[in-house]
């Protein structure tokens, strides 16, 4: 994004054209707000309609419910909370990799990453505050660079930025689907195909303000796309089935590899949301993992892959299904070569 003026890096500016490729017979209708959402990933829909932003549609000023048509020329201000608010706080990370620009973690299952409504501290954004404080190689780190998110109770790889410039330069990447996201799971049951690519638009559940859920409407939600292939498949003998699956997302909705997986009848072992608690494993946490990042730093012409290794919880109940002689299937194409 470019800055509304040099001097105050906290407020920023988007400009666009819509083009919703709308036909005669059947017109696309979509709220701004959300239609922003979906194309800048580094605002939430909460962000976009908080009273830090504003949005001009064709030189004025419209409420988020307003519906966009083509041709509209958009322009969203958003506007940073005061950084204040942000307490510094000594918490331990797990740090991958760190220079001038980034730091990449390793981010622990339920540390959330920023402070929202029942999480104010403890936050991955508190941590990375007092981690750059006081350092000569930050610049601009009175509030640090989230660039992308990871639900509380998944853990795995995270890329922060240490400056504005470094900010927009990956958030871009993020924007223009130029990295790739390698997670892992733990799922309950095992797919119809051991390889394929789950495409189903993904909108908030009516009934669960919480959930989300997915529908055939092209008129409703975004769309999402995730690839898949399972690497292992467990059968206890008890007529169930568990699955180490490896998912790699096209796109980057919320909840998107949770919701998928439920969509065909495979949720994620542990999941509170969208599974029911399992009889063999009743106290697993979820079981997703952010496995690998590939991404292009900064003054780098070459993509660089950070990756968390697999996490105690799932070599935990890997462990199990081994000790106990568990019947397996292994995809010898791909084995274990996450």
């Amino acid at each position: 994004m470019n800055q509304i003026k040099p001097s105050d890096p906290s407020v920023k500016k988007e400009s666009f054209t819509v083009e919703l490729g709308e036909s005669v017979s059947s017109p696309v209708r979509i709220r701004i707000d959300a239609y922003i959402a979906a194309l800048l990933p580094g605002f939430t829909r909460s962000m976009i309609d908080s009273g830090n932003s504003e949005i001009v549609v064709n030189g004025k000023k419209v409420k988020k419910s307003r519906m966009v048509k083509n041709g509209d020329t958009v322009e969203f201000h958003y506007t940073m909370p005061p950084s204040e608010h942000l307490v510094p706080q000594d918490i331990p990370l797990h740090i991958i990799y760190e220079d001038t620009k980034v730091v990449v973690v390793n981010k622990e299952q339920g540390m959330v990453v920023h402070p929202a409504a029942g999480n104010h501290d403890g936050t991955l954004a508190n941590a990375l505050l007092h981690h750059t404080q006081g350092k000569d190689d930050v610049s601009e780190s009175n509030r640090p660079g989230i660039v992308h998110r990871l639900d509380k109770d998944t853990s795995g790889i995270m890329i922060t930025a240490k400056d504005t410039q470094t900010h927009e330069f990956l958030s871009s990447q993020f924007k223009n689907r130029k990295t790739r996201k390698i997670y892992i799971a733990l799922i309950k049951g095992i797919p119809a195909k051991r390889t394929g690519t789950v495409t189903a638009r993904i909108v908030r559940d009516p009934r669960h303000r919480k959930k989300f859920t997915v529908t055939e409407d092209p008129a409703k939600g975004r769309d999402a796309v995730t690839d898949y292939r399972v690497l292992r498949a467990f059968y206890p003998g008890d007529g169930s089935v568990y699955s180490l699956i490896r998912l790699s997302p096209r796109t980057g909705r919320t909840h998107q590899l949770r919701v998928h997986l439920k969509s065909i009848g495979c949720p994620v072992l542990g999941d509170p949301l969208y599974s029911r608690k399992d009889t063999m494993f009743p106290a697993a946490s979820l079981m997703l993992h952010a496995l690998s990042l590939t991404i292009t730093l900064p003054d780098s012409i070459k993509e660089t892959r950070f990756y968390a290794p697999m996490p105690v919880r799932f070599k935990n109940i890997l462990d199990c299904f081994l000790s106990n002689r568990v019947l397996i299937h292994d995809d010898e194409a791909s084995g274990l070569h996450l």
